[in-house]
């Protein structure tokens, strides 16, 4: 039996015991299941096979998709950076900044001038702007190599704060009086 017959019925069941049959989800029903594992399928040789680590060999395997994306040529011929964006400078907040970002690097010869009639700076370039967000730096690197495209990996610089204490103020250090003028 597959594995999607396997988890329609299991949810056939949930839905038919459960009083709140729209609220159930997929998760409950796999956890509640009396099988734990699925059942392997049958190949075309009659031998058995493990699906499920088939699908866990196939994500961690990056297959390319640029046969199917009808991405322009162009893309591929491109580097991409990997990098995880720093805090702003001018706010101590750090929104942003636990993402990876996949970023197009700047087509050299891409021809750069200056709008007429608003004066913005505008350019040939149609993926200057484009940059895609990860959760982490493996799945980035894993959608690159899935497109095929040619990355680096820009590792983010750990920011040292020293410790400080209000009593350091009073500190002894000797050598030449520090005055303070209030006035």
């Amino acid at each position: 039996m597959s594995l999607l017959r396997q988890s329609t019925q299991a949810l056939r069941v949930a839905a038919a015991t459960s009083n709140s049959a729209r609220w159930i989800s997929t998760s409950a029903v796999v956890r509640n299941s009396t099988q734990t594992s699925p059942a392997p399928a049958k190949a075309a040789n009659g031998q058995s096979r493990d699906v499920a680590a088939e699908q866990v060999a196939r994500h961690d395997q990056a297959v390319a998709a640029d046969l199917v994306s009808s991405a322009p040529e162009e893309l591929t011929q491109r580097t991409v950076r990997i990098f995880r964006p720093s805090k702003t400078a001018n706010s101590s907040g750090k929104a942003g900044t636990k993402v990876w970002r996949v970023d197009f690097d700047i087509l050299q010869g891409s021809a750069r001038w200056e709008n007429p009639l608003m004066g913005w700076a505008s350019s040939g370039d149609y993926m200057q702007g484009t940059s895609l967000k990860f959760r982490s730096k493996e799945d980035a690197i894993h959608f690159c190599e899935k497109q095929g495209w040619d990355y680096q990996v820009q590792e983010p610089k750990i920011a040292r704060i020293p410790p400080k204490s209000y009593a350091a103020n009073y500190n002894y250090i000797p050598g030449k009086l520090r005055i303070h003028h209030t006035k």
